[in-house]
């Protein structure tokens, strides 16, 4: 390990050979060749002419001669360690290349990888983790450097990291994951949209395919079949995470990238290839091929079974029939259907549906117009030659079955037993009319199977297409397509019309709403108004009885009171002039020996009890009441 004094030599011979002023920037680079000095040249300065040699590691290094700025012309070569002396033209200028610094940064039981050059800052690292952890930057710390705590402004450069560094995240503000957390992130990655880049490698095509965290994995299979030609069986991926190992799971727990993620497929080579492969290599020894072996091996996958390479039917040779006779429940045959035909077909076939043709009718036409889809019905025939060609290879092609699930709801029935075939027509004579019935009644068994494509229009079903069996993927897919062309046309018309319908209806619900407001307020109002008068007069009655009290007790007081003495008379009398707050002046003349409730009496008489209003002398200023209250003696 290099002493300071050798380091400081050592960084002034780097700078002196490269150029770079900038103190910092050459100690990191000597930092991450161990303070190396020719190693570190020789990451910098380009190696095309002249010889290096260094004392450090004995090394011949290719380079322009050089001679340091630390030691003069005249000094003599010193013994130790920066024993260096190339010579340099001093205006060369030595561009340095971006520094890459990998971070792995781990939070709970998950390892994120960074990749950054060194002129970043720590805040970019957040941003990215934000997006990988979804966690807030504000709810985030982020932890295990070197030096300690730093600010997200802090430039990577600036703290010498090695190439290599190990971070950790802590979210002390946010609450530990629990099942209803992930329950929540799962609904969550499920409503949001994965951008799969995919790259077909064989012709070095790219493909930018947006799917719904609903979607499964089969049906990326199955897209990808639809762009490049390679049946799902025959596709080789690489990218997949490890968790993927099932295609009926959906994107979002599959543990892909988000937002996106890349992919590579390519076709799978099959054993025949293979040993042809191995046969061209060595084709002075093997001379016979097995191609016929091969195409006897293969055949099954172009529809053929072994019974129909030995000119056998194959219906000769299944004992399980496609539909039980005489089925009393429609769901009951079509779960029976639906499971022998995956065990003759394989699992890549349409989703048929299970329930009434009425229920189908249901679920494909009487919802809202934009969920409405066009009805296919199915109708196998087990003693036809063309039934098994036709499930193989038109049914069951990828394409048809993708096209088929996104726009149709597809329903099956077998006619290969008459009472099953009776019970169909019925169905089909109820539903679509004795025309169709008849169409169907009169087709030969050699024409089956068929394919009859249904559209729900208003009040009755129509029927756009009947395919027979005789036809091919291409001619099937441009049929279904040509239906679904029309459907569309008549989807946007019924959309139209709903749309205007559902408007009328809102503006009528908003005026019936509202008039029902008014009437409540108008209700409201009156009610409140009664209450109001009858409030007014319960008071009034109240008031009244009041005053009739008083006027009971005015007069009774008046009646009880002794008569006015006259101004002459032998007992000593008293003149009483009062004052009301009206400003009326009450007199009248009182014994010298009556009593003062006579006249509080009085007063009393005139409209002015003694006990809500005070009886008050001039000089001095009193309240009589007060004197009426001292006992006599």
């Amino acid at each position: 390990m290099a002493s300071n004094m050798d380091r400081e030599m050592i960084l002034a011979d780097f700078q002196a050979c490269t150029g770079i002023e900038n103190i910092d920037e050459a100690i990191t680079l000597l930092e991450q060749n161990n303070w190396d000095l020719v190693a570190a040249i020789n990451g910098v300065i380009p190696q095309e002419n002249g010889i290096l040699q260094s004392e450090y590691g004995r090394e011949t290094i290719p380079g322009p001669a050089f001679v340091p700025a630390s030691h003069s012309a005249s000094a003599p070569a010193p013994s130790s360690s920066s024993a260096f002396r190339p010579v340099m033209p001093s205006r060369q200028i030595v561009e340095r290349q971006p520094r890459m610094l990998d971070f792995r940064v781990e939070y709970r039981d998950r390892n994120v990888d960074v990749v950054l050059e060194d002129s970043c800052t720590v805040g970019e690292i957040k941003q990215i983790l934000e997006n990988e952890l979804q966690i807030p930057v504000s709810k985030m710390l982020l932890k295990g450097w070197k030096t300690g705590d730093v600010e997200d402004s802090m430039v990577l450069k600036s703290l010498h990291l090695p190439k290599n560094n190990s971070l950790y995240v802590l979210t002390p503000d946010l609450p530990p994951p629990s099942s209803s957390s992930h329950a929540g992130a799962l609904q969550e990655s499920l409503n949001q949209n994965f951008m799969l880049i995919i790259t077909h490698r064989e012709v070095q095509r790219e493909y930018n395919l947006n799917f719904s965290g609903s979607s499964t994995i089969q049906e990326v299979k199955r897209n990808v079949y639809d762009l490049t030609s390679i049946p799902v069986r025959h596709q080789l991926w690489e990218g997949w995470p490890a968790s993927a190992t099932d295609d009926s799971m959906c994107l979002a727990e599959s543990g892909l990238s988000y937002p996106c993620h890349r992919l590579t497929v390519g076709r799978r080579s099959s054993p025949a290839q293979t040993r042809e492969q191995s046969e061209e290599q060595n084709t002075d020894v093997h001379m016979v091929s097995d191609s016929d072996g091969d195409d006897f091996e293969d055949a099954t996958e172009f529809g053929v079974d072994d019974g129909e390479v030995f000119g056998m039917s194959s219906s000769a040779l299944r004992k399980s029939p496609m539909m039980p006779e005489n089925a009393e429940n429609e769901g009951d045959a079509l779960l029976q259907f639906t499971a022998e035909f995956s065990s003759r077909y394989g699992d890549c076939h349409p989703v048929f549906f299970i329930g009434s043709l009425e229920a189908a009718f249901q679920e494909a036409f009487y919802v809202k117009a934009r969920d409405r889809k066009l009805l296919a019905i199915y109708l196998h025939h087990d003693e036809s030659v063309l039934t098994n060609v036709f499930c193989s290879q038109m049914l069951c092609a990828e394409s048809i079955v993708s096209y088929l699930s996104q726009n149709f709801i597809t329903w099956a029935w077998d006619l290969t037993k008459d009472t099953n075939r009776a019970r169909f027509l019925t169905m089909c004579n109820r539903h679509f009319g004795s025309v169709v019935a008849q169409t169907i009644r009169t087709q030969k068994t050699d024409q089956f199977p068929l394919f009859l494509i249904i559209m729900g229009k208003r009040s009755s079903n129509e029927v756009l297409n009947v395919i027979q069996g005789n036809t091919t993927v291409d001619e099937l897919m441009m049929r279904l397509m040509a239906a679904m062309e029309i459907f569309t046309a008549q989807q946007q018309e019924d959309i139209k019309d709903e749309d205007e319908r559902e408007a009328r209806e809102n503006v009528k619900r908003e005026q019936d709403e509202a008039y029902r407001l008014s009437l409540e307020a108008d209700r409201a109002k009156r009610e409140a108004h009664e209450r109001e008068m009858a409030e007014q007069f319960r008071l009034e009655q109240i008031r009244k009885e009041q005053e009739e009290e008083r006027e009971a007790i005015r007069l009774s007081l008046e009646q009880a009171l002794p008569p006015e003495p006259k101004e002459e008379n032998a007992e000593p009398v008293s003149k009483l002039r009062i004052r009301t707050p009206s400003g009326e002046f009450l007199e009248r003349r009182f014994l010298a020996s009556s009593k003062l409730q006579i006249v509080f009496d009085f007063v009393a008489s005139k409209g002015f009890p003694w006990d809500e209003f005070k009886l008050l002398s001039t000089f001095p200023r009193r309240d009589v009441r007060k004197l009426k209250l001292v006992p006599e003696r």
